[in-house]
């Protein structure tokens, strides 16, 4: 999961209200106070301004007809107020369609992952994973160093003092059950004395 990227274009009060709690993002901010300064960054070829989902106001017609734009990264704002709730699920939905889009079909060890359809196979045989078995693998693929309960509790899971350890450790017990019934293979997340690691 590569970091993603929000650019506000020529809407400064929403970006400030935004960059006031940026830290209950998993998305990076970053601010345009005009259209024409975003355009240069994109004709300069800046690469997490390209991968970046834009937000602009539904006037911003500049924008809309720029050819250097795939409008499908934009998302639109009309004149009204929004609940700052309801604004960051359009955001989030948005990110991760986007995500989903441009990450279908990933390796991992010799199995394909389809996000899409959430399935992992290998040699013709597929198997059917749950969001949450989907976020462990993605997560775990990530890291390079074994991930201990503690950090896929605060990862994955969004840590909550109400989560008990063994809620991780019996969702990473029921994966690999599947793996191995299924794919006949007992390695595909390893469990260290530091952590679980793919």
């Amino acid at each position: 999961m590569t970091k993603q990227f929000v650019s506000i274009v020529h809407h400064p009060k929403l970006y400030n209200i935004l960059d006031e709690i940026n830290y209950l993002f998993s998305f990076e901010l970053i601010d345009f106070e005009n259209t024409n300064f975003f355009l240069k960054e994109v004709e300069g070829g800046n690469a997490n301004i390209l991968k970046s989902a834009i937000i602009t106001k539904k006037n911003n017609h500049e924008l809309l007809n720029s050819k250097l734009i795939d409008v499908r990264n934009i998302i639109l704002l009309e004149d009204k107020v929004y609940k700052i709730r309801v604004l960051l699920e359009k955001i989030n939905v948005f990110l991760i369609k986007k995500k989903y889009n441009f990450q279908s079909q990933l390796n991992i060890k010799n199995y394909d992952l389809n996000l899409n359809s959430r399935t992992i196979s290998n040699r013709n045989k597929n198997l059917k994973l749950t969001e949450r078995e989907m976020d462990i693998i993605l997560f775990l693929k990530e890291k390079n160093l074994p991930q201990s309960i503690n950090k896929l509790q605060n990862e994955v899971w969004g840590y909550s003092k109400f989560l008990e350890t063994h809620t991780v450790e019996t969702h990473i017990y029921r994966l690999r059950k599947k793996i191995k019934d299924k794919f006949e293979d007992d390695s595909f997340i390893l469990t260290l004395s530091d952590g679980y690691k793919i």
